[in-house]
Parts: structure tokens; sequence; C-alpha cells
């Protein structure tokens, strides 16, 4: 009976590890053989680093890394150490996603271009909402490149040239180009033809370059550029149209209800396809997560619901 209680003693014995933030501050010190970029990926600081470090040296008995020549380097005992504890976190980050990847319930946070949250997502989001009322979408408006490893971010919907290396990506829709104005500003000062174009102020989308492209494919010459006002968003393009301040180069996804609606007009059968599309993008290991495959599912699902047109425009 003694034997049995001291073999249950020395397997119930507390096994003694360092830290978990002194073993991530290694591990990011190590990889980049730099405290100050290991803090700034922990957001941390780089006295912290070198606190947690300390710590850990302290812990092992040896010394980690050495410093020469100002450079950052690893000792042998950090040269040993450091493939053991990179592959002990990459275990537990795949772990940590196979449990995440089960959930199809819980917060979805999608990073997403502004103008296309407010004019396309959102309108259609109550349909998203009551087919998945399980899924907590959260929207963040902004037009930056998402950092999904500093970021909280599930998922994004990019309006770019589709170049995301390493990413998983799926196209949601195409854009076009053409002008567009109120009907108001038509009756004041008709647009018969596209040299017209001289005689009205230009709304331009962040610069000219739409304006100068879609001017170029259709053959029209002797239109300043340089004149008429710049707005940040396309959005804010849009509603000067409406409001007849000038002619806008109008996106043929975000400007169809507005078309619909009459509350803008095509002055030209004209359209351009776009060096951009509206993509949603994640890191491969997202993918497969329930909740961003329903998401996705869900968005081209709706794409295909809306995709009949009114008017086959000529293309040029």
């Amino acid at each position: 009976m003694s034997s049995i209680n001291k073999t249950n003693a020395k397997f119930s014995m507390p096994r003694r590890i360092p830290p978990l933030k002194s073993l991530r501050a290694f591990e990011a010190a190590a990889r980049n053989l730099s405290f100050t970029r290991a803090a700034d990926e922990l957001y941390v600081t780089q006295a912290a680093i070198s606190h947690q470090i300390k710590a850990l040296e302290d812990f092992l008995g040896v010394d980690l890394f050495i410093r020469k020549n100002r450079q950052l380097l690893l000792t042998d005992e950090g040269q040993n150490y450091w493939p053991k504890i990179r592959d002990i976190f990459e275990i537990l980050v795949s772990a940590t996603e196979s449990v995440r990847a089960q959930r199809i319930r819980g917060p979805l946070t999608v990073s997403v271009v502004p103008t296309f949250a407010t004019v396309w997502l959102v309108p259609r989001l109550s349909d998203f909402n009551q087919n998945y009322p399980e899924i907590d979408v959260r929207l963040k408006a902004s037009d930056a490149t998402v950092d999904f490893v500093k970021e909280d971010i599930d998922v994004a919907i990019y309006y770019n040239s589709g170049d995301y290396a390493g990413m998983h990506t799926v196209t949601l829709l195409n854009e076009c180009l053409t002008p567009l104005c109120s009907p108001e500003l038509l009756k004041r000062k008709p647009l018969k033809q596209l040299s017209d174009l001289k005689e009205h102020t230009l709304l331009h989308d962040g610069s000219t370059n739409d304006w100068r492209r879609w001017l170029k494919a259709a053959r029209v010459e002797g239109i300043n550029l340089s004149q008429g006002p710049v707005f940040s968003h396309t959005s804010m393009v849009q509603q000067a149209a409406i409001y007849g301040q000038g002619i806008a180069m109008g996106h043929a996804v975000l400007s169809k209800a507005d078309v619909q609606a009459g509350r803008l007009v095509k002055p030209f059968d004209l359209e351009m396809e776009s060096d951009f599309s509206y993509d949603i993008v994640c890191p491969q290991q997202y993918a497969e997560r329930p909740k961003i495959k329903a998401f996705t599912n869900w968005l081209l699902e709706t794409v295909q619901k809306d995709s009949h047109m009114t008017a086959n425009p000529t293309i040029l």
C-alpha cells in the first residue's frame, strides 16, 4: 500500500514551468533577434521584454542571449531551446484554432471598406441576422489593410486589385465605372454627347484616375481633370452628384439603388470595368471556420440574387 501511495505521490507532484509571459517574450525575441521588434509585436515596452527574458534566464539558470557588435544573438542554450518553444506555441495556436473552428455562434468581426458597408452591406445585413441569429456580426468600417495577427478581425472585405499574398481570397463582386448625375442637372445643362462633359464640373473619388481611364477608353479629349472637387469616399461623391453639384464617376455596384430610385441617372450607356474588385479576405487557417464560411456563402448567395440587370450597358 505504501509503495502505491509513493508512486501516486510521484506522479501527482506539480511540474515547474516558466511563466507563459517569459516564454512568449523569449520566442518573439529569438525569432526576431531583437528585443525592440519583440516588444512591438507583443504590444509591450522593450524594458518589459528584457525583464521577462531575465526572469526566464534566472529560472533556467543559463544565459539565452548575448550582445555582440550591437547585434542580439542566441547562445548555444538559446539556440537549442528556441525551436522547442516555437513548436509548443505553434501547437497551442493550432489547438486553439481547432476548438474555435467548431463554433458557429458568437461574434464575427468584419472589416469592410466604408462606402460598401454603408451602401451595400448594411441594408442587406438583416437577412443574414435572420438566417444566422446565433452569429453576432460586428462591422468595422476601414480602408486600411487588416493585420490579422495584431487585430481582432475575423474576415475583411476589401476594394482592391486582388493581390493579397498568403491570404484566402474570394472575389465577391467586380465593379464597373460610368458617369452619373442628378436628373435635375441634366435639365439645367444637357449632356447630349461626350464632348459636353467639358461644360460640367467633374466630381472625383480620391483622385482623378477613374475619370482619366474612362475618358481615355471613351476616346474623349480636351477635358480638364484638374478642376472639380475631390472627396475621400465614394459615398460622398454620390451624394454630391445627387445634390446636383457635378458629374460623378459612379460605381455601378454602389450606385444601383440610387439609379433605380431615380436619384441618379446615366447620361451615357457606357461602362468601364474597374481594375479593383470587392474581395472577401482572411488568413488561410480562418477560412474553414463555420462562422466565416456561413458569412462568405451568404454574401455570395446575396450577390447571385441581386445579379439580374435591368439593362445591358456597353462595356468600354
